[in-house]
């Protein structure tokens, strides 16, 4: 039989080890309703304790006693619970590399699968069958197997979808996606649109208005909410309503689900706009001492902070000798010239006082 060589052997003998290193350590003993003591203090049940990791030995058995091994994780051993005999001193962790002290925190903490995500209507909690006709190995399927597939599909996507309230969520988180897309909006945007939109469906909002237009008003919204703000202006092009019906549900939505919305500031849409003129450094930071400046002095009050942002920048143009003409900036930012020429001979005019409310 071949020996098992131990590394960095113990100069005592090796059945004294597993008592020496536990002495002074109180044992687990059960307690009332099934939980485990340990050092005095209960355990409740699927909490990682000593005792129980040293349990689980593998199915490796001691060469000199034939007894199965006991695994202690926490000192990385597996040692023989009758003679001591120490068969591996080196044991890999497999379990997770964060400690749980309840099963409910233990339950939230497993990572098994693809997380939980709003932007579908199950939160990603069901099977997807892929539309590609290959097996694991790559192979394409054979006709009779692409045929099976595809009605496992069909049926897949009914099974997902069994009532009218996944239909309506299926169909409104689709078009939050899409429009979100067209704008380019990041993912947290998206999250907290299909939020705003679960809330409103779990409040009964929707009878007597589309879905569409509850779909491009929390987009709005969450937007608003998570400071990536836009216009209304930019919903209009990308949305299948019309822009005064899903303005109407926005107002609707602030109304009914009382979200805090801080007024639109004129600031955030500064570096997107000046990014898309491609204008100097120089005009860049002259436009923002603008809107600083016309912020103190009240310009802001009823006005619309594009308008504002794409005044800012004609006005900052025309003091760094960078003149942009007013149609170019109206064309390339969707502002009209007549709003750029009323809103930045505000800012000059709340510059040249000091900021000095009006």
């Amino acid at each position: 039989m071949t020996e098992i060589e131990t590394t960095d052997a113990p100069t005592t003998h090796p059945r004294h080890r597993d008592q020496e290193s536990s002495a002074g350590e109180e044992r687990t003993e059960p307690g009332e309703d099934g939980q485990r003591t340990v050092d005095g203090r209960a355990a409740t049940v699927g909490e990682r304790t000593a005792p129980e990791s040293e349990e689980r030995g593998d199915g490796v058995r001691c060469p000199e006693c034939d007894v199965p091994a006991r695994t202690d994780e926490a000192r990385g051993e597996r040692v023989c619970p009758d003679c001591g005999l120490v068969l591996d001193d080196n044991v890999v962790d497999r379990g997770p590399e964060w400690r749980a002290f309840s099963a409910a925190e233990r339950q939230s903490r497993r990572r098994v699968g693809a997380p939980q995500t709003e932007l579908l209507h199950d939160r990603g909690l069901s099977s997807t069958i892929d539309w590609r006709d290959r097996d694991a190995t790559g192979s394409r399927l054979s006709e009779d197997k692409r045929q099976q597939m595809q009605r496992l599909r069909t049926w897949d996507e009914r099974f997902r979808a069994r009532d009218s309230r996944d239909r309506n969520l299926k169909q409104a988180l689709g078009e939050i996606d899409r429009m979100a897309a067209a704008l380019g909006l990041p993912e947290n945007v998206r999250e907290t649109a299909s939020v705003v939109y679960r809330r409103a469906l779990e409040e009964n909002l929707l009878p007597g208005r589309s879905i569409e237009a509850i779909a491009t008003a929390a987009l709005y919204a969450a937007a608003r909410q998570t400071g990536v703000p836009r216009t209304l202006d930019e919903f209009d092009p990308v949305s299948r309503v019309d822009r005064r019906e899903f303005a109407r549900a926005y107002r609707y939505l602030l109304d009914e689900l009382e979200l805090a919305m801080a007024p639109p500031d004129p600031v955030a849409f500064l570096p997107r706009y000046a990014s898309r003129l491609d204008v100097s450094d120089a005009v860049r930071r002259t436009a923002g001492d603008l809107l600083e400046t016309g912020q103190r002095a009240g310009v802001f009050s009823g006005k619309s902070p594009g308008g504002l942002c794409a005044a800012a920048i004609y006005a900052a143009s025309v003091l760094e000798n960078d003149r942009l003409t007013q149609e170019e900036v109206g064309d390339a930012l969707d502002v009209s010239a007549v709003t750029i020429r009323k809103r930045y001979r505000e800012l000059l005019e709340a510059d040249e006082d000091g900021g000095a409310p009006a």
